[in-house]
């Protein structure tokens, strides 16, 4: 018998209801938002539909009402986001902050970094990014070098992080950085709240493939970093930084980022499609099915408390592996070709997801680091 964690999700109906009143509010707000905007997923930046989630009690929703939310459960916001992505809506400016730097600052701030930083965020005026990744450490998230050092009423921070997502366009970043030395290299790590317009900070847009720049490399030199900017204790970053990945690898983000390229397949396929064409589509969407069950297994376990780390790494790599096949199925299902510029909404939407794919392995772990994390969850590494 299936431990209880395991067991099918039903969302509830009060969730379910959610759902129409979301997609009402879309097709009001977005209702003639070209597939070739909604292409960009989550990447999508648009300040101002920010606030109008925010006008609706939409961006930090399950956080209590003292901070701003609306104590709403995790089965509420996940039927929210999954609409958002299926969407397509542009929901970047907001993204990080409500999925994850928020609670992190929810669970393990002082009152006085709660009462800063919460609201602003609710009401759509905040935006976060996350400083965790380096150069020359890939993924390996404890090898960081950018380094705090204790001064009267602070610290002062050094380094440089790389692949941060929004950093350009984001006021204030959660940066995890080394505050002593140990022997085990997941220890002496701290997270602080930076204020990214500090003297010091200097912050450069990275050029991907499909032209755009999500990415950024952010420089901090010399940085003074407040004693009330430090997360939690001094020394505990690590272990805040693994509940914040299951955050952060667990939505339904991580199988709805190509949601556009696979509603141009279903189009494309029609209503009466070939043997070839149901048995691949219909592959893909059981495929998709599976992951959403899989995230939602998640879900509830975060409403009952629970730290998934080893379920989320599971689904962010089986949903990047989805995502990144889903552009070469589609280019080989139909004749046409993809196209950056001109040509028919298909081609142009499989021509950028074509080139922004690789860029899936990147956001919330390659999946080395992923398998590692799951080999050793079910006993398989020391």
């Amino acid at each position: 018998m299936l431990s209880e964690q395991y067991r099918t999700i039903v969302l509830p109906p009060h969730a379910e209801a959610l759902r129409q009143e979301v997609r009402d509010f879309l097709q009001e707000t977005l209702g003639d938002y070209p597939s070739t905007k909604r292409m960009e997923s989550w990447m999508g930046f648009d300040a101002g539909f920010t606030r109008k989630l925010a006008g609706r009690g939409w961006i930090g929703m399950t956080w209590p009402k003292e901070y701003g939310g609306h104590g709403k459960d995790a089965f509420s916001r996940y039927v929210l986001v999954e609409e958002l992505l299926a969407f397509g809506a542009p929901v970047l400016a907001h993204w990080t902050a409500d999925r994850q730097s928020g609670p992190l600052i929810l669970h393990y701030g002082t009152e006085e970094q709660k009462q800063r930083h919460l609201p602003a965020i609710c009401r759509g005026e905040s935006f976060f990014c996350i400083g965790m990744s380096e150069p020359d450490s890939g993924s390996d998230l404890a090898a960081a070098r950018t380094r705090a050092v204790k001064v009267d009423g602070g610290w002062v921070m050094n380094g440089t992080k790389l692949w941060t997502t929004n950093a350009h366009r984001c006021q204030w970043m959660i940066a995890l950085v080394r505050t002593s030395d140990h022997d085990k290299k997941h220890k002496g790590l701290s997270q602080f709240i930076v204020d990214l317009h500090a003297p010091g900070v200097t912050i450069r847009p990275i050029r991907d493939l499909a032209g755009e720049s999500h990415f950024n490399e952010v420089v901090f030199q010399d940085v003074f970093l407040p004693d009330d900017s430090l997360i939690g204790a001094e020394g505990d970053g690590w272990g805040q930084v693994l509940a914040e990945l299951a955050l952060e690898r667990s939505g339904p983000e991580r199988y709805l980022s190509s949601a556009a390229l696979m509603t141009e397949l279903l189009r494309m396929a029609g209503t009466n499609p070939g043997a070839r064409a149901s048995a691949t589509v219909g592959a893909l969407l059981a495929e998709m099915v599976v992951l959403r069950q899989m995230s939602l297994s998640i879900a509830g376990q975060l409403e009952a408390g629970q730290s998934p780390n080893v379920e989320a790494a599971c689904v962010k790599d089986l949903g990047t592996l989805l995502e990144q096949r889903l552009p070469e199925v589609a280019h080989e299902l139909f004749e046409e070709l993809p196209s950056v510029q001109g040509g028919s909404d298909y081609a142009r939407v499989l021509a950028y997801i074509t080139q922004v794919t690789p860029s899936f392995s990147l956001r919330g772990g390659t999946r080395e680091i992923l398998r590692g994390i799951i080999a050793k969850g079910v006993g398989l590494g020391s």
